[in-house]
């Protein structure tokens, strides 16, 4: 793994296809890709392989400094690969005039099962120059941690398939 990317895993109480399933509803990813502080608003999400995706994560406080605009981070994508209950990888981009902050990133999300429920491993990889590793770990562990709560307290019972006995 180079320097410029990240490793997270985070253990979720739920079945492998629940937890997939929350990966690739873009109504669930508002909800959980997007760090503490910020709201994502989705404006294409097309799950499957070789479709689009670009999500827009704008700071709550103006304190916060974007990437794309003054408070927002806006990255546009592709998924490459789906195997259900498995596997996601995709590859983004920001949208920037910055040049540190440009330059495609693969995230890749496995998983597997462990321990009565699945084991989540959020690898980023190729992150520009310009982002803070430090940074986009914390992101991920908030991101994961939402992920984790959302499927096993069922709060998305209409978004995601039913626990499996």
């Amino acid at each position: 793994m180079s320097k410029n990317s990240t490793r997270i895993s985070q253990h979720i109480n739920a079945p492998r296809a629940r937890v997939y399933s929350a990966l690739v509803d873009a109504n669930v990813i508002a909800k959980w890709k997007v760090p503490d502080g910020m709201t994502g608003h989705v404006h294409e999400f097309d799950a499957r392989e070789g479709g689009s995706i670009r999500i827009s994560l704008t700071y709550d406080e103006p304190t916060g400094i974007g990437k794309t605009t003054a408070h927002t981070d806006t990255y546009q994508g592709r998924f490459v690969k789906l195997v259900p209950n498995e596997l996601v990888i995709e590859v983004d981009e920001f949208e920037t005039a910055v040049p540190a902050l440009r330059g495609e990133m693969t995230i890749t999300i496995t998983l597997t099962d462990a321990d009565g429920g699945t084991d989540v491993l959020a690898v980023h990889e190729g992150l520009p120059p310009g982002v803070s590793t430090a940074d986009n770990e914390i992101g991920w562990r908030m991101a994961l941690s939402k992920l984790a709560a959302l499927v096993e307290a069922g709060k998305e019972k209409k978004n995601l398939p039913p626990k499996s006995k």
